[in-house]
């Protein structure tokens, strides 16, 4: 009985030993934003197997020179593999939008996911131009926010804001069909919360 408590607690305390350094994100970093290793500190963290540790940046390994998230990372979060972009791996092509002010939500910020929607264009009597546009239409799902200028002057509000959008590699497959559409009548970004 002694020699069995004696095995049962040798491999415990060696099982207790089974810790994997990893990077974790110091504060939230937003989709297109360069990776340092001043955003990372280390943590020793036990998973259950290499496969679920192979998701996340070992603490061993140096983060790859030009390193930009593909998605917004929260603080204290492990830092994932699949959120990591090189100039290899096909970074976030950045697509500037200019909408009218209010068709912008109140909350996107740098980061925020957003759903960019082309409307039908009104003219200025409100009503819906003589050629047809189909119903709105959704363009980009799911992209960040790379850049969100604030709005207005001292003079006064602006009618117009400004967002850039980060649209990931092959999504969607035809970005030049997405760009063009953008023309076809007033834009609105949708926030997901």
């Amino acid at each position: 009985m002694v020699a069995l408590c004696a095995v049962l607690g040798a491999r415990l305390l060696d099982g207790a030993d089974d810790t994997v350094g990893v990077w974790v994100v110091r504060g939230a970093l937003p989709a297109g934003q360069p990776v340092t290793d001043a955003d990372l500190v280390r943590r020793e963290m036990r998973f259950e197997g290499q496969g679920d540790a192979d998701r996340y940046v070992s603490a061993d390994d140096d983060l790859p020179d030009g390193a930009t998230l593909g998605r917004p990372v929260g603080a204290g979060e492990m830092l994932p593999r699949a959120a990591l972009r090189t100039a290899g791996t096909g970074g976030l092509t950045e697509v500037p939008l200019a909408m009218a002010a209010d068709a912008v939500p109140s909350s996107v910020r740098v980061g925020s996911t957003v759903d960019v929607w082309v409307t039908p264009r009104r003219d200025t009597a409100g009503a819906t131009p003589a050629r047809p546009v189909v119903r709105s239409r959704l363009l980009f799902d799911d992209v960040a926010v790379l850049a969100a200028p604030g709005v207005g002057t001292s003079l006064g509000p602006a009618t117009t804001r400004s967002v850039v959008v980060g649209v990931p590699p092959g999504r969607p497959r035809r970005l030049a069909t997405s760009i063009a559409a953008l023309a076809e009548g007033d834009l609105l970004l949708t926030v997901q919360q």
